[in-house]
């Protein structure tokens, strides 16, 4: 999501993360750490969805930008159901020979559903728009 900075030069940003060591990274940004889970760990879900929907509520975004994973489709989903916000899903640059689970499942969430790899692209989404590396 650095790589994308200079894409909100100008607009108030918040960040958040699965890891707090994260923060020094976007010093003068809000950020927020949240608990790290998989699909199979229902509290642990319980836990990240009261967590993302505390800080959806706090910092009322117009625009939700993700580059993947469960707690970023999670952070869609919440945004556009409670917040009817603007979703953007990013895959991230890891998942090369098919679009991950979570992004997948993050689809019905996203107004701007994106792979970086220009062989996933299909008719129907993801959409090949460049890469960050």
């Amino acid at each position: 999501m650095r790589r994308l900075l200079p894409a909100f030069d100008g607009l108030e940003v918040a960040f958040v993360s699965v890891h707090s060591a994260y923060a020094e990274q976007v010093s003068g940004s809000r950020f927020y750490a949240v608990r790290d889970v998989t699909r199979w760990d229902r509290i642990g879900l319980a836990i990240l969805v009261a967590q993302l929907t505390l800080i959806l509520l706090r910092e009322r975004p117009q625009v939700v930008v993700t580059t993947g994973s469960a707690p970023g489709m999670i952070s869609l989903a919440l945004a556009k159901c409670l917040l009817r916000s603007k979703t953007m899903w990013i895959d991230s640059i890891a998942n090369c020979e098919q679009i991950s689970l979570s992004g997948m499942r993050a689809k019905r969430f996203c107004d701007v559903w994106l792979t970086q790899w220009p062989h996933l692209q299909r008719a129907h989404g993801p959409e090949f728009w460049g890469a960050v590396l």
